[in-house]
């Protein structure tokens, strides 16, 4: 029988066909931690009394979640990153550099067929590159960050098959938001949740990513794609390992398969107060908006930079709205091609990369009563730092077209 892309990975590292369900321990290529996380992590590695980190260059902390510092606290959890980094050779991204799941692969520590394990549930998004790669406590971590290397359970595997061509006013975040919908907010707990389709093979790194990123939103232990020449044309330069192009074979076993016809997707939105309350937008009706927010691992790439500059470009918002690069590189690219000034222009405020608004840690934390429209991944009660705020979740494209006409607004 064939392996799906998350057994063919782990069939790699342990040199033979797994089950769903078996135990297996595998090495890790990359370890991650924030700064909402490793400061666990530290006390828990120095806690085990381990003496080395078993690989400084695979090892890596990343400063995003309130980055820069809002208070004397937050600073010196910064701070003890900075100096266990120093200490024992890890690899650190401090202040202004991005979002860590932007990182990771921009900094080329993530390739197909690694497996990567960060202290954050949205690691999973690195499936965009064919890579297993999941999130994990900061204990795990701390282990692995010691050992090199960690346990899971082979996952059963969930197909989501987008086929055909998307609207012109649908994005990947879209097709994510209907998926959850139809699954539900658990209906993948522990599975991969594998993407497929020529939907899907037609689509950039960027809307991979987004998609993969939604994964744990369904209760997913990760996601998938198959690497191809677009997973290859990105990586070009970044990785030192071969490239492999790497899919399930045909006749892989599956869970349970979704499919799903692009040419009948509509822009979607998650409603208050669960991601898996979803909803089209032409059902909502014309709800004021107060904020929006443009940014976050799932869609502060430069592709959706770009969607949003596409709206608004000569027009002026009608809700206050906040907009952070994922990265730096982001960031740059976003300058040089003239997007930055054309959201600046549009009374957008443009923040510094990193995580901002998503966890409600600064930069743009709703009042009460609120209604905030954001391309992050989660719309829980005080996801965004305040309870009684209510978060409608939406790709780029419609956040735009919220902000520019102050309301919950169809794109066209």
């Amino acid at each position: 029988m064939g392996m799906t892309l998350a057994e063919k990975i782990i069939s790699m590292k342990i040199g033979r066909i797994p089950s769903p369900g078996e135990i297996v321990v595998l090495p890790v290529d990359a370890a991650m931690a924030q700064d909402g996380t490793a400061p666990l992590m530290i006390k828990s590695f120095e806690g085990m009394d381990a003496k080395k980190v078993w690989d400084g260059s695979k090892a890596i902390f990343v400063i995003d979640h309130i980055s820069p510092s809002s208070n004397e606290g937050t600073s010196a959890l910064h701070k003890m990153m900075r100096d266990f980094a120093k200490r024992h050779g890890v690899v650190l991204y401090d202040v202004g550099e991005g979002i860590c799941h932007q990182l990771l692969p921009e900094k080329g520590h993530v390739f197909p067929g690694g497996v990567v394990v960060g202290a954050d549930s949205h690691t999973c998004t690195h499936g965009a590159f064919a890579a297993f790669s999941t999130g994990i406590g900061s204990t795990d971590m701390a282990a692995v960050f010691a050992s090199g290397k960690l346990w899971f359970r082979v996952p059963e595997t969930l197909k989501i098959n987008i086929t055909g061509w998307m609207p012109g006013n649908v994005m990947s975040k879209d097709a994510a938001l209907y998926a959850i919908g139809e699954v539900g907010a658990d209906g993948a707990t522990y599975m991969s949740v594998e993407f497929t389709g020529e939907a899907v093979s037609r689509m950039s790194i960027d809307s991979r990513m987004a998609m993969t990123n939604m994964a744990v939103e369904m209760g997913g232990k990760t996601g998938l794609i198959a690497s191809d020449g677009v997973t290859r044309e990105y990586l070009e330069g970044r990785i030192k390992v071969p490239f492999l192009e790497i899919s399930a074979d045909h006749g892989a076993h599956y869970a349970d398969v979704l499919e799903v016809e692009a040419g009948k997707l509509e822009p979607m939105l998650s409603c208050p107060h669960q991601v898996d309350n979803v909803k089209p937008v032409s059902e909502i009706g014309d709800v004021p908006v107060d904020q929006v927010f443009i940014g976050s691992c799932t869609n502060g790439r430069l592709e959706d930079l770009e969607a949003a500059a596409r709206v608004l470009k000569g027009k002026k918002v009608k809700a206050r709205t906040i907009v952070m690069p994922a990265s730096r590189e982001t960031y740059l690219a976003a300058l040089q091609s003239g997007i930055i000034e054309i959201l600046v222009r549009s009374g957008c405020v443009v923040g510094v990369p990193g995580c901002g608004p998503c966890v409600g840690g600064h930069h743009g934390v709703p009042s009460p009563g609120d209604v905030v429209v954001s391309t992050t991944n989660r719309n829980f009660k005080g996801r965004m730092g305040c309870a009684d705020s209510s978060i409608y979740l939406a790709s780029p494209l419609t956040a735009a077209y919220c902000a520019l006409n102050g309301k919950i607004t169809v794109p066209e």
